[in-house]
């Protein structure tokens, strides 16, 4: 897994699982806007691809996808997924219509994965990068991020920003447009606890001290039902 940054290579490895029962799916309403921005069965690129989150509701919707994703115990979850990155995508020059990229476009090496983008996607080929964003000002997302901030450290995170500075320095695309899509996610304890421990710096925990935090997750959420609130943010652009 070399070139795969430290956290996500050991943290995903390790969390596999608790990514596909923890990670909130992809609304309805955001899926459908995506498609609705792609032909009808449609040759899609699920890069960096996960267990599946966002590969199967395009399957679903009738396109075609390839998923590739460099961690195998997440390809193992996703039959047929290719093993790649980013950087070095396992595809001829030109030969899909979309690439989509759900929950890590951050993790990448930004000018070399738009320019491997580039190099695989058709002209006029569409760029689409997908987060299922915790709602910071909501409480219970307040509880899970002071429970998870002291072990973040320099992870890469959407919520700083630094991935956009490839698209400002990059020609190959027109710039981004962004769509949002609410989102509520109900989750119990098990849930929950799935859900932080999926999280790339608290997998990568030794095992006691991650177990401290995810009881401390499970009692977050309590002996019922929580609803976390998420926005979805879809962000678009053309391949020229």
């Amino acid at each position: 897994m070399s070139g795969i940054h430290r956290a996500a290579a050991e943290g995903f490895s390790r969390s596999a699982e608790a990514y596909e029962r923890g990670r909130p799916e992809y609304p309805e309403a955001a899926i459908a806007y995506l498609v609705e921005l792609v032909r009808p069965g449609a040759t899609v690129l699920d890069l960096a691809a996960g267990t599946g989150k966002l590969t199967r509701p395009l399957v679903a919707a009738g396109l075609r996808v390839v998923a590739v994703e460099p961690v195998a115990e997440m390809r193992s979850a996703l039959p047929g997924a290719l093993e790649g990155t980013a950087e070095a995508i396992p595809l001829g020059d030109g030969s899909v219509d979309a690439v989509t990229v759900g929950q890590a476009f951050h993790w990448f090496d930004g000018d070399a994965a738009l320019a491997e983008i580039a190099r695989v996607l058709r002209p006029g080929g569409l760029l689409a990068l997908v987060w299922n964003r915790r709602v910071d000002e909501d409480p219970v997302n307040g509880a899970i991020e002071e429970l998870i901030a002291p072990y973040r450290a320099d992870t890469p995170a959407h919520r700083g920003g630094a991935w956009r500075t490839s698209f400002e320095r990059t020609s190959a695309f027109t710039p981004l447009e962004e769509a949002t899509f609410e989102h509520l996610v109900v989750q119990d304890a098990d849930g929950l606890e799935a859900r932080v421990g999926s999280i790339s710096f608290i997998a990568s925990l030794d095992s006691a001290e991650r177990a401290g935090v995810l009881e401390r997750a499970r009692a977050i959420a309590g002996d019922g039902e929580i609803t976390v609130p998420y926005r979805t943010e879809v962000l678009t652009c053309r391949h020229v």
